[in-house]
């Protein structure tokens, strides 16, 4: 894969996943959005190993839109991976979780992620919580340069 993707949604849920593309595509919010549903196919995306071994990390996403509660490896452990390793420490990493445990939100914090969001129940809700999010990490926020 050597187009750029701007948002990286890792989610497991097949309804939430189809609500937040609704919502971006919606917002006209990003034009290369990848979908992973486990969170081992995530870290080896964004550390560039198994099936992406070889790609160029400094080509990351813009934002990353992560569930804490997925299969194979867990959010936190790809937020932990992730954090820790130089060349991608500095890809925005937010949280889209219907977790509101304390030390969910704690750990995610001490491990570096730049925001934790509780989904929405509601659909609009969700769905304006989602394109708010977009809005500011793919057109607000200025990352620093690679």
């Amino acid at each position: 894969m050597n187009e750029e993707v701007e948002v990286l949604i890792v989610e497991d849920n097949p309804h939430d996943l189809e609500m937040t593309l609704r919502a971006l595509r919606k917002h006209r919010l990003a034009n290369h959005i990848l979908t992973l549903s486990d969170g081992a196919a995530a870290a080896d995306f964004l550390l560039a190993r198994g099936a992406w071994e070889g790609r160029d990390t400094s080509n990351g996403p813009r934002v990353v839109f992560l569930d804490l509660k997925l299969p194979k490896l867990d959010g936190i452990e790809v937020l932990r991976e992730v954090k820790a390793d130089p060349r991608t420490r500095s890809i925005p990493i937010v949280i889209v979780t219907s977790s509101a445990e304390e030390r969910d939100r704690v750990e995610s914090y001490d491990l570096g992620v730049n925001s934790y969001v509780v989904k929405p129940i509601e659909f609009e809700a969700f769905a304006r919580t989602i394109a708010d999010l977009g809005f500011y990490w793919l057109a607000v926020n200025r990352p620093p340069r690679n």
